[in-house]
């Protein structure tokens, strides 16, 4: 067993030991600590949100200091994940309009579950399975195996089939949707040089296709669902309504207008709940080389998979 995996472990049995809002009250104090010893992510945050959203310094770092927060209170969330079950869950997590993706379930043809990195992503997914929806993830990979390893054994746990990105398991990710599964795509990070080029918060972004691509393939319904926190503690999920695409001349067309119409929607939430985004990730790294690259090409086989929840 390897040594960070252990401490995890120990680190994720004593949290469970402590009532909820206890976790709330640590991650509370382990978020301010964070903001401070996380310089470069906390100065990209800044700059990044400044650009995006045009708010003054002052603005930006009360935003951007929530956020920090929220993350702190989120890892210790994780770690607790092992005394969640289906009665005490409830208490955590509200769902708001579930009847969308309950009745998009029920249509028997797979659903495309598109949300971002926003709120707690992973107790997203959590809340769900344990709700009886038949929730499956293409996971990618953290850059530490341990940490994947962990992440992935709490997914299982909460009753989440896993599939890995880049891998032959991706065929899974495809049978599972094909058998009525539901997939989610967090499909808000870099697209890489394969991605389509959309505008994303003020500025021209590569995008995946992950949702746009299986959608068509399966002819499916999308349903946008996110997760943001409640005042008074705890978190509520904001299902939306199926979104509404249509079929173009080609492929190439199709995909590129509903991946513009899915990152529209995905930053008006952004735009909505600006502290619950992860606003330090690299989401403009690949740069924009002009019109040119606005055109709707085929893309490479990773940007249209992307990552999933």
């Amino acid at each position: 067993m390897s040594l960070q995996y252990f401490v995890l472990k120990t680190v994720s049995r004593i949290i469970c030991l402590f009532p909820y809002s206890i976790i709330l009250g640590m991650g509370k104090v382990l978020g301010h600590i964070y903001y401070h010893a996380a310089a470069k992510q906390r100065r990209r945050a800044l700059a990044q949100i400044q650009e995006s959203l045009g708010l003054s310094g002052a603005a930006a770092e009360r935003i951007i200091r929530s956020l920090f927060v929220k993350l702190g209170r989120t890892f210790l969330e994780v770690m607790y994940t092992p005394a969640l079950n289906k009665e005490n869950i409830e208490r955590y997590i509200e769902i708001e309009n579930a009847q969308y993706l309950t009745d998009a379930v029920a249509q028997g043809r797979g659903v495309v579950f598109l949300t971002a990195h926003i709120g707690n992503w992973e107790w997203l997914g959590a809340r769900l399975a344990m709700a009886g929806y038949p929730m499956a993830s293409v996971i990618k990979r953290q850059p530490n195996d341990q940490h994947t390893r962990i992440l992935n054994e709490y997914r299982r746990m909460t009753g989440i089939e896993i599939f890995a990105r880049g891998t032959t398991e991706i065929v899974g990710a495809a049978k599972a949707l094909k058998n009525g599964k539901v997939l989610g795509f967090l499909a808000d990070q870099d697209g890489g040089h394969d991605g389509i080029f959309v505008e994303f918060l003020g500025k021209m972004a590569s995008t995946p296709q992950g949702p746009a691509v299986f959608a068509r393939k399966f002819k499916c319904p999308i349903i946008p669902t996110f997760i943001v926190r409640r005042p008074e503690g705890g978190h509520k999920i904001i299902v939306h309504p199926p979104v509404e695409w249509q079929e173009y001349d080609t492929e190439d067309r199709t995909i590129y207008e509903l991946t513009k119409t899915l990152t529209l929607l995905t930053e008006n939430f952004i735009r909505q709940y600006p502290d619950e985004w992860l606003w330090f990730q690299k989401r403009w790294n690949t740069k924009y080389q002009g019109p040119a690259a606005d055109k709707n090409a085929p893309a490479g086989k990773d940007s249209r998979v992307g990552e999933a929840v």
